[in-house]
C-alpha cells in the first residue's frame, strides 16, 4: 500500500498539492477535512484516523505531539516535518517524492521524518 499524505493548513500550498497529485500521490488537505484554524492535535488526530502521514511546518508542536502519542501508547501513521518558507515548492516536492520512494507505509508508522534529511 502506498503512503497517503495529509497536509495541515500551513503546509497545503495548492501548487505543491497539485504537483504531487499529478505524480500519483494521494493527498488530503485541511480544507478537504474541514480543519481550518484548528489546533495541531486535531490535525494529527484526523491524519491518524485516516491512516495518513501528516505533513506540516510546526516542527516543535508536532514533535511534542509525537512524543506524547508514544508515551501514551498511541500510534500514528507518521509525520513529515519541514521548516516553513525554507524550501521552494519544487524542492519540497522532490524531497517528499524521494522519501515516499524510500520508506514504506509500515516503516512510517510512529516515525518522524525531517524533510531536511531528504536532499
Amino acid at each position: 500500500m502506498t503512503i497517503r499524505l495529509y497536509f495541515d493548513e500551513d503546509a497545503m500550498d495548492k501548487h505543491l498539492v497539485r504537483a504531487l497529485q499529478a505524480r500519483g500521490v494521494e493527498i488530503v488537505t485541511a480544507i478537504d477535512a474541514g480543519l481550518i484554524e484548528r489546533p495541531d492535535e486535531d490535525h494529527l488526530a484526523y491524519a491518524t484516523a485516516q491512516g495518513c502521514v501528516l505533513y506540516g511546518f510546526n516542527v516543535a508542536d508536532y514533535y511534542r505531539l509525537h512524543t506524547a502519542f508514544l508515551a501514551a501508547g498511541k500510534t500514528h501513521a507518521g509525520i513529515i516535518l519541514a521548516r516553513q518558507q525554507h524550501y521552494s515548492e519544487g524542492e519540497q516536492m522532490r524531497r517528499i517524492l524521494k522519501l515516499l520512494a524510500a520508506v514504506s507505509e509500515q516503516e512510517m508508522k510512529n516515525r518522524v521524518e525531517f524533510l531536511s534529511a531528504w536532499a
